[in-house]
């Protein structure tokens, strides 16, 4: 394990270079949310992600870099869960963005299908099933992922603030999975992804709560704890485009 994580050491600078721009929400210089305007709550929801939903072959051949170490059960399955949980995520937001007029839903819909591609490549690279193959929007091999698309998507269906609610639960639960699912994992390529993914789940959070305080609302955390949700919305957008800039306007 100890070699692995040498090699983790070793990519450090140039594999966040490249994959952060392909897995990451944008950063809006050192606004912090608990400072947020206004006009700056507004401006959360206009990220632009055309510029980090680009998982091109730059991404592909960084992953492909590093060791295909032998894969462990836990790595089995959090690569098996993690594809159709990102999924739901996407679903879910494609979804609200055809009931509701808001960017947010839009723009994060094309980041989440970045970060189910992220995790499609390391099921591809270690040569496993995909238990995604030929995905129908809102269907899940998954019974629980199943069950939780359709209440997510019905709660977020009674009124906007909800389907901003609905947005913090999905990143909620998805840092929770991920920081969860990382023990026992010791693969170089599998953390540098997941905890990529991470990074974006906290910048999307961070774009969902500001709305809902815009729109007078709360967020008590359901997933992580209070502390770790604190620690989350009063911190600064974390960096995610290597190249171009990020758009608020």
């Amino acid at each position: 394990m100890n070699a692995k994580k040498m090699i983790i050491n070793m990519t450090g600078m140039f594999s966040l270079v490249f994959l952060t721009f392909s897995f990451n929400g944008c950063t809006k210089d050192d606004t912090s949310v608990s400072t947020l305007t206004t006009d700056d709550a507004v401006k959360a929801e206009l990220i632009d992600y055309t510029l980090t939903d680009l998982f091109d072959a730059t991404s592909l051949a960084l992953i492909d870099s590093l060791p295909t170490d032998l894969i462990n059960q836990a790595e089995l399955d959090v690569l098996t869960y993690m594809r159709e949980e990102e999924l739901l995520a996407h679903d879910v937001y494609l979804a609200l963005s055809q009931l509701y007029t808001k960017p947010i839903f839009t723009n994060i819909t094309k980041s989440e299908a970045v970060h189910t591609e992220a995790i499609k490549a390391l099921l591809d690279k270690y040569q496993l099933a995909d238990p995604a193959l030929n995905h129908v929007a809102g269907v899940f091999n998954n019974p629980d992922l199943q069950s939780l698309y359709t209440l997510l998507v019905s709660k977020g269906s009674a009124s906007l603030l909800e389907g901003l609610v609905v947005g913090a639960t999905i990143e909620d639960l998805d840092i929770y999975d991920l920081k969860t699912r990382l023990i026992g994992i010791d693969n170089a390529d599998i953390i540098l992804v997941l905890e990529n993914l991470e990074r974006g789940s906290r910048n999307h959070m961070r774009s969902f709560y500001a709305n809902i305080l815009f729109y007078l609302g709360t967020y008590t955390p359901q997933y992580i704890s209070q502390e770790e949700f604190d620690s989350i919305v009063t911190a600064t957008y974390e960096y995610g485009a290597a190249t171009g800039v990020c758009i608020w306007n």
